[in-house]
């Protein structure tokens, strides 16, 4: 009797400890949904983006793994990236799309776009050097745009912001 006793003991334990082992498992993976969630709550709160008309939560968990990323002159990663290495980046990863080249470059592979008509996940083109396209960005929304900075690297900025608003050429949409 206290061999088949110390064996259901010893079954029941074992049994505890996978069901342990296995939520513990479970929350260690992160929730990819989840995650995409509180990303979307970050920008709404931080950068006044309207939770309600984000489509794409994706690209937003994204962006904010992104955030902070030094600039690095061609740079493509997390570890420094320049402009159209971080869009080239962001349009790979989150609608499985490739693109490559510099920021002119990237042109070619949009169909313009008015400023007032710009959605989610449009590129923003800037003149900045000698009047030719130098910069771009991947709007969110509500003005706002992801993109590598010479001085800050990866950050969310302004379209109305007086020196976006100065160089801002035109937007731009993927095409299928």
């Amino acid at each position: 009797m206290k061999r088949w006793l110390f064996s259901f003991v010893f079954v029941f334990v074992l049994a505890a400890e996978k069901n342990c082992a296995a939520a513990t498992h479970e929350e260690q993976e992160p929730d990819t949904e989840q995650l995409q969630l509180e990303a979307c709550f970050i920008c709404s709160n931080q950068f006044g983006i309207n939770q309600e008309k984000i489509v794409n939560p994706e690209l937003y968990r994204v962006i904010l793994e992104w955030l902070g990323t030094p600039y690095v002159y061609s740079g493509e990663s997390m570890e420094g990236t320049d402009c159209s290495g971080f869009v080239c980046s962001m349009v790979k990863t989150v609608y499985h799309h490739e693109i490559e080249g510099s920021s002119k470059d990237l042109w070619s592979d949009v169909k313009p776009v008015a400023k007032k008509n710009l959605r989610e996940g449009d590129l923003v083109f800037f003149k900045i050097q000698k009047r030719k396209i130098s910069h771009v960005g991947i709007y969110l929304g509500n003005n706002k745009f992801a993109h590598a900075s010479v001085k800050l690297g990866v950050v969310i900025s302004d379209l109305d912001d007086p020196y976006y608003a100065g160089h801002f050429y035109k937007g731009g949409r993927l095409k299928q």
